[in-house]
């Protein structure tokens, strides 16, 4: 049983210390994780640079809210609950990275109340449900065709956005996929199918 550390009320949703210590670890090695892969691993460039900074903007906005959707919905149902990072496996992504891929399992977020399958199946789609939304916000973008760094913003923040879903629907482990499997067959296989499709078409919209 997760026990709950001090409140700190941001607005109207409820935090702590230790989580926003985490979710800080956690973008900021994801940022750096994807800024090599970016970068194809070009430590001392201005492309990495550029990359990190692109990244840390893209994977800010659909890593807090992956992870907030997650939180709101849990809390709608009654439940503590916390984002943790995994802090093993933000230094694997940081170093698989360098071989060209990036394991996308910062954390979780750690629920504690009462929770069923079919609860338990909403909380967890929230999250890449959330990242699909935002991964259209960024196409909407592109097809306006913008130039220079938004477009390359909005590029790389549709890729990383459906990426997010895709892989955080892996049906074992800890992964939103082992939740949503057993609740709904039918939104998981959509979800799967939205975000891939987006995947596919990013070679077409690539600025």
């Amino acid at each position: 049983m997760l026990s709950p550390p001090k409140k700190i009320l941001l607005g109207t949703i409820s935090t702590s210390s230790a989580e926003l210590r985490d979710i800080l670890k956690a973008w900021t090695a994801v940022s750096l994780a994807f800024g090599i892969l970016l970068s194809g691993g070009q430590l001392f460039s201005a492309a990495f640079a550029l990359s990190v900074v692109i990244s840390g903007a893209t994977v800010g906005i659909g890593f807090l809210l992956h992870e907030l959707a997650h939180k709101l919905v849990a809390q709608r149902y009654g439940c503590f609950a916390e984002f943790r990072s995994f802090d093993q496996f933000l230094i694997v992504s940081i170093l698989m990275s360098f071989f060209g891929f990036v394991i996308a399992a910062p954390g979780a977020v750690m629920i504690s109340g009462p929770v069923g399958v079919r609860r338990n199946g909403r909380i967890s789609v929230a999250g890449p449900a959330t990242n699909i939304a935002l991964a259209f916000g960024f196409l909407s973008v592109l097809y306006l065709q913008p130039a220079g760094l938004l477009a390359q913003v909005c590029y790389y923040g549709m890729y990383i956005n459906a990426f997010l879903a895709l892989f955080n629907m892996l049906p074992f482990w800890n992964f939103d996929g082992a939740k949503v499997w057993p609740w709904n067959k039918l939104v998981y296989f959509s979800v799967i199918g939205i975000a891939g499709a987006l995947m596919m078409m990013l070679p077409y919209v690539k600025p």
